[in-house]
């Protein structure tokens, strides 16, 4: 077995803990900015104290960074904060489960942005997985027990948040796989590891300045639930650094295709730790989006 696929699922299961304990934030104690703000608040100083160690200790040359890396790194980082707090408002309006399926047209719009900007193509076979998930988040996106007219439910905040959240969490996989591929001088998992941590380097500081100016309190906020913040940190950590590894390994597509193990995953955590129902149309349209998923595995 590839070494990316092993990693990948990894990464989709540190991501569903992550999400889950966000989900106790978000609910609870702090606003979807302050949530969002957690996991890097609680990551970056862990991964860039092991960074300076490492070099330091191993004697390790110091990297030299392109323009084309800050860019990418920039524009992954700016594109997955505000995905991020798409999401956290999205398990609000939704429960659990579904608010991570309607985040997994991330795997459709990943390759569509490949398309964009790489230049791959899809084949017909391809576009109607692609139409298969599509489907699947018509079904996602009435309300249960709402009236009115399927279509009226597409303006609806949940499908315009999940949608939206998909495709900026398409765009940072595909710059966040090419700001890696400008560090070829190291070996993968170190150079996932220097580009993750520039990446939440810079989001922890944009996001701390933002909230100074802007919220004082939350920042408070996130200091006094650093008891669950803390581990929303290191879960974070620990999936994104697979995450970013795998995406020097494999293209981006193929890794978060991969990585829709975490659909089943979400699912099993709605039903056990948050009580919640699915419903047989949710239950459809997770299924079918499932299927669309499994579809683009094997034919992009």
């Amino acid at each position: 077995m590839s070494l990316w696929i092993p990693v990948a699922l990894a990464a989709a299961a540190f991501q569903t803990v992550r999400f889950m304990l966000q989900k106790v934030l978000s609910t609870v104690k702090l606003s979807a900015v302050g949530a969002t703000f957690a996991r890097f608040a609680y990551s970056a100083p862990f991964l860039v104290s092991g960074l300076i160690g490492y070099f330091a200790l191993t004697g390790t040359p110091l990297p030299r960074f392109t323009p084309a890396f800050w860019a990418y790194s920039i524009a992954g980082g700016a594109t997955q904060i505000i995905a991020t707090i798409c999401i956290v408002m999205l398990f609000k309006q939704r429960n659990f489960a579904v608010g991570i399926a309607f985040m997994k047209t991330e795997v459709i719009l990943t390759v569509l942005v490949g398309l964009i900007l790489l230049g791959e193509g899809v084949s017909r076979a391809g576009m109607g997985a692609i139409l298969v998930g599509l489907i699947a988040v018509l079904l996602l996106s009435k309300t249960p027990g709402s009236a009115g007219s399927w279509w009226r439910h597409l303006t609806g905040k949940a499908p315009i948040l999940g949608v939206f959240a998909g495709l900026l969490f398409s765009i940072s996989s595909v710059t966040y796989r090419g700001a890696t591929l400008e560090l070829m001088a190291y070996a993968p998992a170190l150079r996932a590891a220097v580009t993750l941590g520039c990446v939440v380097t810079m989001q922890m500081v944009a996001m701390a300045v933002w909230l100074i100016l802007r919220d004082r309190a939350e920042l408070r906020a996130v200091w006094d639930a650093r008891g669950t913040a803390v581990f929303v940190g290191l879960a974070s950590l620990a999936g994104s650094f697979c995450w970013f590894w795998a995406f020097t390994l494999q293209n981006a597509a193929y890794v978060k295709a991969i990585g829709q193990v975490e659909l089943i995953l979400s699912l099993f955590a709605s039903v056990l730790f948050f009580r919640e129902r699915i419903s047989a149309r949710e239950g459809a349209g997770i299924a079918l989006l499932g299927a669309s998923i499994v579809g683009l595995v094997l034919l992009i």
